[in-house]
């Protein structure tokens, strides 16, 4: 593939003899010895040759002829409006940098990104194979008409055989000739159509004089069978010189039955007509790779070349207009030579525009399949193509080209093929002005084109004009082509590009997301669409990889950071250490398939860093409110990665910007027995930290052990039933009542709702349980709560159990929030408060044997069992030095309870109102 540089890069300053010279990389193929063509023969000598094509000669008397003089300039006028419109997004593109081989097709996969490029770059690749089989299908026509032996005009010589296979033959003979021309090379080229625009010139210089000395002549039309086949009187158009009567006979539109279809004209079919004949514009830009400044030579170029074929058109439809008669121009669309100087020309003309543009639609065409074979989008159905001669010529490439127009040719249908070619080349355009239209929206610093005549109204008046256009010439073709851009677009997404381009979509949506980030306020923030957004502190996600899938199920549309801290102070080192770091820390997310933002910090220590990502995390109203952290405990650390299918697949390291193995891009986890990046001292005070900094935090424990199937993508459906268990009252606490609807109790309910949103829990059931101190009714409690629930809308089985019989009773409240976390009470009643907390809940997991972890012993091994339990988590004291204590009162009180989470939340997260 090749190889992408900065435009910046793209010329040398200075060769070895200090003169400047451009870099080999630039060009096209072959580099800076390919591009050897000027302006004039590059881009004017093409343009003007596509767009005169056959029309030139052979569609002005019908096109003025049915749509008269008004009609047939208003047509032109739009046609060269939407022309005109995608030439100033060429012009702008062009001049924003350095423009390598293959046209449009570089333009647009450089903007766009290499799915829509490609996709659109092979369609007009294929639009100029099928123009050239156009053209050569159109030049035998014009040959036959003359020359054929079924000839039916009055001057023809009826010498050359005609048939299907004869047709084939001659079509096939003038595309080995044009073949051969291009295959040697794009200055051969230039000189055969030099020679071309010559012959053209020289005809059309003979028409225009013509119009002005030959006097007034009757001119027999072809004859026409009668009704029944029966021969018919001959007829006569009238050329009349210049005569005001005949200009105003021509003036208004008369549209008439054309004689070589029977088909009945309207605008829309004549306007079709015109349109057809001046699509070729790109032709210039095609040659990029051999342009010897293409910035300069393709806006330059085509512009004088669309002003010329305009003035041309115009001109020879006023003179038309002036000298023939309706008859003459509706019933001999070849007119041009019956009103020459000397006829032969005029023939001579028409003959060298249909080679013309055969040579340019296939030298064009090999152009953009060897630039689709170099970026290697299609892989190796394209890779022959790569191949170029010592000079830079892509010669199999044109072979390639020269092979699919051969076959174009064995089908033969001109009309169909013309529709098509010309809808291919209209959505090549419309990409190009989305293009410019996507540049200018994104405002991107570095698109700043020389040429500036343009805007965003341009573009998309040109997009909007191309489309329209598109349906109006044929619009089973304009269906059928978006249908294969889109499907070409979603292979080259699947089968995945480039990255090193740079994506125009990334840069429109900076500029969107930026603009609606300052449109959100967090001062109109109300707690009825308050939604988490976690800030995930991960040491090494290989023993983490289960949480942070948790994680992203429990962000329910909200922000989700992944947050790690690498120990370092950067006055001792050469460099950031953590720079090189995302780019692993990115492909776990693309591999673990959550949706989160990668947030890396260097600091001395795990609590100062986190400090730092609480604090910085995030942008205006999206930052971080909940702090979620794995538990601190002996278990040892899995590694996750060798048992989770997608990390224990190997990368693919085959195509260009993939990634190695996210095993090598991670540490091992740490071994059982060996220190601890962060102290248990500085855990807890970690945990303080984001409760003072006004944080809620979640404390998740064994989330190893959580069904896998609870983790997935999809919508969890297993035979198992589950429970989500919820305890809204702090445990530690010895005394029973109403602590449940504080605002951490109704927090912790929140989140595991939140949680039964998620497709993956939508089976488990929700069990909230209802805490009655030792002198409490039963019943009461469970009605009020219940309400609660009701005017929440939150769907749960309430239970209610007693706690605080025989631990504490009687005993005077603790200190501060009443727990024993926080109380100065011994150790050995705290620790066994913890282990009845710890056995009540166990009590009412419902877990048999060999049902979960921890699960009590005797129980049904056949029920519902939970796969997750809520906890309050009470607050870290305020005394340092209890920290070890608060600790050990969590592992004890979470102890062989299988997967848990211990909640704090410090915010209002619930309301009742709509």
């Amino acid at each position: 593939m090749a190889s992408e540089s900065s435009p910046l890069l793209a010329y040398r300053l200075l060769g070895e003899e200090g003169a400047a010279l451009p870099a080999n990389g630039a060009g096209g193929p072959g580099g800076a010895s390919a591009r050897k063509l000027s302006t004039f023969l590059g881009v004017v000598v093409p343009t003007v040759l596509s767009m005169f094509s056959i029309v030139v000669f052979l569609r002005i008397g019908f096109v003025v002829g049915h749509a008269g003089l008004l009609q047939a300039l208003a047509m032109l006028l739009v046609a060269y409006f939407i022309l005109a419109l995608t030439v100033l997004s060429v012009c702008a593109i062009a001049t924003n940098g350095a423009v390598q081989g293959g046209g449009a097709y570089f333009m647009i996969s450089r903007t766009l990104g290499p799915e829509v490029g490609g996709s659109i770059g092979l369609m007009f690749y294929l639009a100029n194979v099928c123009g050239c089989a156009v053209s050569l299908l159109g030049l035998v026509e014009s040959v036959l008409d003359v020359f054929g032996a079924d000839a039916t005009g009055p001057s023809g010589l009826r010498v050359l055989p005609q048939g299907y296979g004869w047709n084939l033959l001659y079509g096939s003979l003038l595309l080995g000739l044009v073949g051969g021309v291009c295959t040697l090379g794009a200055g051969l080229y230039a000189r055969a159509s030099f020679l071309t625009f010559l012959l053209v010139s020289g005809s059309l210089a003979s028409v225009l004089i013509s119009f002005v000395a030959v006097g007034p002549r009757d001119i027999r039309l072809t004859p026409r069978p009668g009704p029944n086949g029966s021969s018919v009187p001959p007829r006569f158009g009238h050329f009349t010189g210049f005569n005001s009567s005949t200009l105003k006979d021509n003036l208004g539109a008369g549209y008439a039955e054309d004689y070589t279809t029977g088909a009945m004209m309207n605008f829309a079919s004549v306007f079709a007509v015109l349109f057809n004949g001046c699509t070729g514009i790109m032709a210039g830009a095609n040659m990029s790779g051999e342009l010897k400044d293409p910035s300069r030579a393709i806006p330059l170029g085509t512009i004088v070349a669309v002003a010329y074929t305009f003035f041309v058109y115009v001109l020879l439809f006023f003179l038309s207009s002036f000298t023939c008669d309706r008859t003459l121009l509706q019933e001999d669309y070849g007119f041009f030579r019956a009103i020459s100087l000397w006829p032969p020309l005029v023939l001579i003309g028409i003959y060298a525009t249909a080679l013309s543009a055969s040579m340019s639609s296939l030298i064009g065409a090999s152009r953009i399949l060897h630039a689709l074979a170099r970026d290697d989008l299609f892989g190796v159905i394209l890779a022959p193509a790569k191949v170029v001669s010592r000079g830079g010529n892509p010669w199999a490439a044109v072979l390639y080209s020269w092979g699919l127009v051969q076959l174009v040719l064995l089908a033969g249908k001109l009309n169909t093929l013309a529709a098509v070619v010309t809808v291919f080349y209209l959505v090549a355009y419309a990409a190009v002005d989305l293009s410019c239209l996507s540049l200018e929206w994104a405002s991107a610093p570095n698109f700043r084109p020389t040429f500036s005549l343009f805007s965003w109204h341009t573009c998309l008046l040109g997009v909007a004009s191309c489309l329209l256009m598109m349906f109006l010439i044929s619009p089973g073709a304009a269906g059928g082509s978006l249908l294969l851009m889109g499907l070409l677009a979603a292979l080259l997404t699947a089968r995945g590009g480039p990255s090193s381009w740079g994506y125009v979509s990334q840069a429109l949506l900076f500029h969107q997301v930026r603009k609606y980030l300052l449109r959100l306020d967090v001062r109109k923030d109300h707690v009825k669409f308050w939604r988490p957004q976690l800030l995930l502190l991960v040491g090494n996600p290989r023993g983490a990889l289960p949480l942070l899938r948790l994680a992203n199920q429990l962000k329910k549309g909200g922000l989700y950071v992944l947050g790690h801290v690498t120990l370092g102070d950067l006055d001792s080192l050469p460099s950031d250490p953590v720079q090189p770091q995302y780019g692993a820390w990115l492909s776990l997310v693309d591999r673990a398939q959550v949706k989160a933002f990668v947030d890396l910090t260097l600091s001395p220590s795990v609590r100062q860093g986190a400090q730092h990502l609480l604090r910085i995390s995030g942008l205006g109203g999206m930052k971080p409110n909940t702090l979620v952290l794995g538990f601190y405990d002996d278990a040892p650390p899995q590694d996750h990665f060798l048992m989770d299918p997608a990390f224990s697949e190997p990368a693919d390291s085959t195509r260009e910007g993939s990634s190695p193995a996210l095993s090598t891009l991670f540490p091992p986890p740490r071994a059982p027995g060996s220190p601890r990046a962060l102290s248990p001292q500085d855990y807890v005070a970690t945990v303080a930290d984001a409760l003072k900094m006004n944080k809620n935090v979640v404390l998740a424990r064994a989330s190893g052990a959580l069904p896998p199937e609870r983790l997935s993508r999809g919508s969890g459906g297993t035979s198992q039933l589950h429970h989500v268990d919820v305890w809204p009252l702090n445990l530690l606490r010895p005394r029973g009542g109403p602590g449940y609807v504080d605002v951490c109790g109704l927090f912790l309910l929140q989140m595991a709702t939140i949680l039964g949103m998620v497709p993956a829990w939508h089976s488990a059931r929700l069990r909230i349980f209802l805490c009655l101190g030792p002198r409490e009714a039963p019943g009461a409690a469970e009605g009020r709560l219940r309400a609660l629930l009701s005017q929440l809308r939150i769907r749960a089985e309430v239970q209610e159990v007693v706690w605080g019989e025989g631990a504490g009773a009687g005993e005077p409240e603790a200190e501060e929030e009443g727990d024993f976390v926080n109380s100065g009470r011994g150790d050995a009643e705290a620790e066994a408060l913890a282990r009845s907390a710890n056995a009540l809940v166990r009590a009412q997991q419902g877990r048999g044997t060999g049902g979960g972890p921890g699960g009590p012993e005797g129980g049904d091994a056949e029920g519902p069992i939970t796969a997750l339990t809520f906890l309050y988590l009470p607050r870290p004291p305020a005394d340092p030095a209890r920290y070890p204590r608060y600790l050990a009162l969590l592992e004890t009180l979470t102890r062989d309870l299988g997967p848990t989470l211990l909640v704090h939340g410090v915010t209002p997260v619930t309301c009742t109102d709509l």
